[in-house]
């Protein structure tokens, strides 16, 4: 390694009973991101789906900051790579935004300080976003000469109007935290230095949930943006009518009748 460039970001997993959390530990940088960070958190994602123990992810950055997105040193240095060479980054990077969203299990970004170019591509791939107060969001690319990656332009342009969408991206100014929860594209807003605590909070609810339940959900929430209304209905229906059959239904039932707390621990995907 150059010991004039910064070192990469690693990515820290921490698991506390049924959430695990996955931190990016870049100090010098903001949490920046690149292809091995892409490939290490695609693993975990992947991994965590698989693990019928993990029922709630979450996302965060460390040192105040979640991630200022691509290392700039690199992108710089990529100009003197071949279209071929630089391809397969942008393929790394979509290949983890696709397992954020295809994770089985519902993943919670916790965003300190602020959220910039592919950084904000990876909190808008979460399910859900909590912000301190004070946490800008930033598409950041155009201010240095770029257009976005990561899916960002698709992310946005599903859940805000159009004009607010031009004015992030064609502008790259940084916007805050209380705006984008008034766009409903946040959660929640609390207190600066809150939101591990709390995105871990509403993780651990998640988790005490019905995880098969949650997994069709998600799926179902995926598919609706590109199913017209009638194919849409068949998959609601394929899902209700193949869950009504399972032992999470039965418990949730019973429990409902007898009024009581469910208890879907065990009782969701193998």
């Amino acid at each position: 390694m150059n010991a004039s460039l910064p070192p990469e970001t690693q990515l820290r997993a921490t698991r506390e009973g049924a959430v695990l959390t996955l931190s990016l530990d870049g100090p010098q940088t903001r949490n920046s991101i690149s292809p091995p960070v892409y490939r290490a958190l695609q693993a975990q994602v992947i991994a965590a789906g698989e693990d019928p123990g993990v029922r709630a992810i979450v996302l965060n950055g460390l040192h105040g900051f979640f991630s200022s997105g691509g290392n700039i040193h690199n992108l710089k240095a990529s100009a003197q790579s071949t279209l071929a060479e630089v391809s397969a980054n942008p393929d790394a990077l979509n290949a983890m935004i696709l397992a954020l969203r295809a994770c089985p299990t519902p993943i919670i970004a916790a965003v300190e300080g602020g959220a910039a170019g592919a950084g904000l591509s990876l909190a808008l791939a979460c399910d859900m976003i909590v912000a301190a107060e004070g946490a800008k969001f930033v598409v950041a690319y155009v201010k240095v000469g770029l257009a976005p990656d990561g899916g960002v332009t698709h992310f946005l342009t599903d859940a805000l109007p159009r004009q607010m969408v031009a004015e992030m991206c064609l502008t790259g100014d940084p916007v805050t935290a209380d705006r984008l929860h008034a766009l409903g594209l946040v959660n929640a807003v609390v207190p600066e230095g809150d939101a591990l605590a709390e995105a871990q909070t509403r993780a651990a609810r998640l988790a005490a949930g019905a995880a098969q339940a949650q997994s069709v959900i998600k799926h179902e929430i995926n598919a609706a943006p590109h199913n017209d209304l009638a194919t849409h209905l068949v998959l609601e229906a394929r899902g209700i009518n193949s869950a009504r059959f399972g032992l999470e239904a039965a418990e949730g039932l019973a429990a409902f009748l007898e009024k009581r707390k469910p208890d879907f621990v065990g009782k969701g995907r193998p």
